[in-house]
């Protein structure tokens, strides 16, 4: 597999990286075959995080074999110090090492002050000089934390959501990760779904020569497709980009990302899925949405208290009631 350097770390990683998120929905055995197929496949980075439910327990007992031999990222969402350590014990206990390669601040609402003693920073940075954590990095979906946080000096590491349809904009912190040597780890490299053209995401992420992207992998066969396109990697060709185009028009700027931030919801209303099903019904098999268990959750949306918190957490400032009341809408003309 070809191989990267992940900036100031060092780290010399495959280009096509692991995303645990999706192994917290399998079971031990399916995952054991999962992790071993990736490892034995070349994959050699593996990034999780305590909020990812068992997947640390996972990666530990398929891969605590190989420690030597691969890279493990977690993530921490603690807000303070003591916290951040006491997460950081159960991580290495669950991946059974006695450290991390980089541990990760998940999603901050600011890097946070490094002056604080009893910040979660000030714990990532102990844990560092203690030799538990390699490096530190942080993940974000806004995109002025990520770029604050590349550009700070503090961080040896951002992960930030960046896919074939991402703009203009957030495409710009390839170039501003490389120029200050941090680096960058791409999440959502299918937008959460939205992207069912593997090979064109592919391609797309593969013109970054600095870009590192996770792939979430639930079942063997998406991780044999992933292994193909490392193989022999496809070109980004007028075609592809047509396609990807044409997505983003049908998108626009107004969509949901599924990153779950908006979670929990007062009505128990699936936001992630609900708040994206008329593309879901269009890019996926409908009759999979389309069952009483769906109809149901959907039926959720008109309980809605209109209580706003899923639109103050939303990182991309969607108006999450009113896309959720249009997806309602649409869902209803199928039945």
């Amino acid at each position: 597999m070809e191989r990267i350097r992940l900036g100031r770390t060092g780290l010399t990683v495959g280009r096509t990286a692991f995303g645990a998120i999706p192994i917290q929905r399998v079971s031990f055995e399916q995952a054991r075959a999962i992790l071993r197929g990736a490892y034995e496949g070349g994959v050699n980075f593996y990034d999780t995080a305590r909020a990812y439910g068992d997947s640390e327990e996972k990666i530990g007992s398929a891969l605590g074999d190989v420690r030597k031999s691969i890279f493990l990222a977690t993530k921490s969402g603690a807000t303070d110090r003591a916290a951040l350590l006491e997460n950081l014990q159960t991580s290495l206990r669950n991946l059974r090492t006695d450290y991390v390669d980089i541990l990760q601040l998940h999603n901050p609402p600011t890097v946070g002050d490094p002056n604080d003693a009893n910040s979660a920073l000030a714990g990532l940075m102990e844990a560092r000089a203690k030799g538990m954590v390699r490096f530190i990095g942080i993940t974000s979906h806004r995109l002025s934390v990520a770029i604050e946080a590349a550009r700070g000096g503090l961080f040896d590491t951002v992960q930030f959501p960046l896919c074939a349809i991402s703009s203009e904009e957030d495409l710009r912190l390839p170039e501003i990760c490389r120029q200050q040597d941090v680096g960058l780890i791409a999440m959502k490299a299918l937008c959460g779904g939205l992207l069912t053209d593997a090979a064109s995401a592919f391609a797309f992420l593969r013109r970054f020569e600095n870009v590192l992207p996770i792939w979430g992998v639930q079942r063997l066969e998406e991780l044999d497709q992933l292994l193909a396109l490392e193989k022999d990697p496809p070109a980004l060709g007028p075609e592809m980009l047509q396609t990807i185009e044409r997505l983003k028009a049908e998108l626009g700027g107004d969509f949901c990302r599924a990153c779950g931030y908006c979670l929990p919801c007062t009505a128990e209303i699936p936001i992630p899925q609900a708040a994206r099903m008329s593309f879901l019904l269009r890019r996926m098999p409908a009759a999979t949405f389309l069952t009483p268990q769906w109809r149901e959750q959907m039926d959720r949306i008109k309980s809605c208290t209109n209580c706003g918190l899923c639109k103050q957490r939303c990182p991309y400032h969607l108006d999450t009631p009113a896309l959720l009341k249009k997806m309602y809408e649409e869902y209803q003309t199928h039945f």
